[in-house]
């Protein structure tokens, strides 16, 4: 990484947590799945199971089982708590997240989360990776807007006094390139979590990587 004294684009990175820095898209999408089948509801495809990764509950229900009743809401989310949990212990982080995340802050940046999960599931991510010394701040769906609406990386930018200009927003969905525009930010698209390559291109970021080595490249010689 460049030196602490070097000049800098951007002070503060925001990161998506599930699809950018966990490896937990296949996790999410097998439990959405799992759950339709228990409920007895059609079961979407892979595709469309991630494609909902990352937004908040009820716009993700609204996706994926979009007739359910209240009562019926509550049964879904009860199973997919119950099909994810079973699974959250063994759910990793990328390769070279930490290292990436490490040189960053020694770097000078400001690192924040920006994820569609509830402040309980990011603290027991958080402290389950030993993550939690790392961000200077976070917010969750479950917090104020969630995604795509700009509330949460508005949110940051006031709680760590930084503007559009100077924030990247790096995430593996469209939500997060839709957030990042509604913001009036700059995004980084990754194409190894939930979305594929050319739905986060559509929405123009600044690069689409495909690795988490591309990642710190990229942020190297251009964050």
């Amino acid at each position: 990484m460049r030196s602490e004294l070097a000049p800098k684009r951007f002070r503060l990175l925001v990161f998506d947590w599930d699809g950018t820095l966990a490896d937990s898209a296949a996790i999410i999408a097998e439990a959405i799945q799992t759950s339709c089948r228990d409920l007895d509801l059609p079961v979407p495809s892979d595709t469309d199971a991630r494609f909902v990764i990352g937004l908040g509950l009820a716009d993700a229900l609204r996706h994926v089982a979009p007739n359910l009743t209240d009562e019926e809401q509550v049964l879904f989310s009860a199973r997919y708590r119950h099909h994810y949990l079973a699974r959250d212990p063994h759910i990793g982080l990328f390769e070279g997240a930490v290292e990436l995340l490490d040189d960053l802050r020694a770097s000078g940046f400001l690192l924040a989360v920006a994820t569609g999960k509830t402040r309980v599931g990011l603290e027991r991510a958080l402290v389950q990776q030993a993550l939690s010394e790392r961000f200077a701040a976070s917010r969750c769906a479950d917090e104020g807007r969630p995604k795509p609406h700009p509330d949460m990386l508005e949110y940051l930018m006031r709680h760590m006094d930084v503007t559009p200009s100077e924030t990247l927003m790096i995430g593996d969905t469209t939500h997060d390139l839709q957030l990042a525009r509604n913001a009036g930010v700059h995004a980084v698209g990754v194409s190894y979590g939930a979305h594929a390559a050319d739905r986060l291109h559509a929405l123009s970021p600044l690069v689409v990587v495909h690795s988490m080595a591309e990642l710190r490249e990229w942020l190297t010689l251009n964050a």
